[in-house]
């Protein structure tokens, strides 16, 4: 393969093809240089034109999970971020978390009153100084992005709440507002966000602190990156608030609800600890 050669992105649109992203993001597997090489040198030898970048994650995703199951579920989070829906409440929920193990007590789907109206709020966070009020986009296609209309309808409902928020004497303030997706932002998106100093989280942004970085940092995986479990046994823990395999190590007994065998139960809390483990080891070596 001579680069630039050119993939299909999920939007339709051609791009050249980057070896430099395949073992990106293949290092943050967890799998070691050699392992992560071997697999680059597959995957470019069998490149064909019009190839899916899709194809490519599949293909890396199989050879992963051939050489160790615990890679191939790291591999795959930015899909299983994509299976907390289609309603988008376990994103909300899987959101909460993160701001939990960040040090802040968080509250999940609350009404509020607003200068104006009455606001079901996805998440309210506080941190000891002030509240933040975060609300959540979730796009189960993964063609969409998050346009500018999102940061415009999320601010002016965080400035009706925090009118009245901040009037009512005694309470700590209401400081920040937040919209968080699973996607990416629109220039226009940033550029709104970034005026009206409404904080965008998003799949890749901010850089270096995006949802994918805090999700690698705080160890904080969703259960749907597990390669043990099945599509139905994950939509019974999402339905019973289980959202991290962080979780389900504390809430073990859901397993028995699901009639899982001893020994393949085993295996799922194995998997469970090692995705919870892996990133502390990491950040030892670094």
């Amino acid at each position: 393969m001579k680069e630039p050669f050119e993939v299909i992105k999920s939007t339709g649109e051609k791009a050249p093809f980057s070896l430099k992203k395949l073992k990106a993001s293949l290092q943050k597997s967890g799998a070691s240089e050699q392992v992560v090489e071997h697999i680059v040198q597959t995957i470019k030898s069998e490149l064909y034109p019009k190839i899916t970048t899709e194809e490519i994650h599949n293909r890396a995703f199989a050879l992963l999970k051939k050489e160790r199951a615990i890679f191939a579920s790291k591999y795959k989070l930015k899909k299983a971020i994509y299976e907390l829906g289609p309603t988008g409440f376990p994103f909300e929920k899987f959101v909460g978390q993160l701001l939990k193990y960040s040090g802040y007590t968080v509250d999940v789907g609350q009404t509020v009153e607003g200068s104006c109206v009455k606001h079901e709020i996805d998440v309210l966070a506080e941190n000891g100084d002030f509240f933040i009020l975060v609300e959540c986009k979730f796009h189960s296609d993964k063609t969409k992005k998050c346009s500018v209309k999102d940061p415009l309808y999320i601010h002016s409902r965080y400035t009706d709440v925090q009118k009245r928020w901040n009037g009512t004497r005694g309470k700590k303030l209401l400081k920040e507002g937040w919209l968080v997706t699973n996607t990416r932002f629109t220039a226009d998106a940033l550029q709104y966000g970034q005026c009206a100093k409404l904080y965008l989280l998003g799949w890749d942004h901010p850089m270096g602190n995006a949802l994918k970085d805090r999700i690698d940092d705080l160890g904080l995986y969703p259960i749907t990156v597990s390669t043990l479990l099945t599509k139905r046994e994950k939509d019974f823990l999402l339905s019973r608030d289980v959202v991290l395999c962080q979780q389900l190590l504390g809430d073990r007994f859901f397993l028995d609800h699901l009639g899982i065998s001893d020994m393949r139960k085993k295996r799922i809390l194995e998997e469970m600890k090692m995705l919870c483990t892996l990133n502390q080891r990491q950040h030892a070596h670094d």
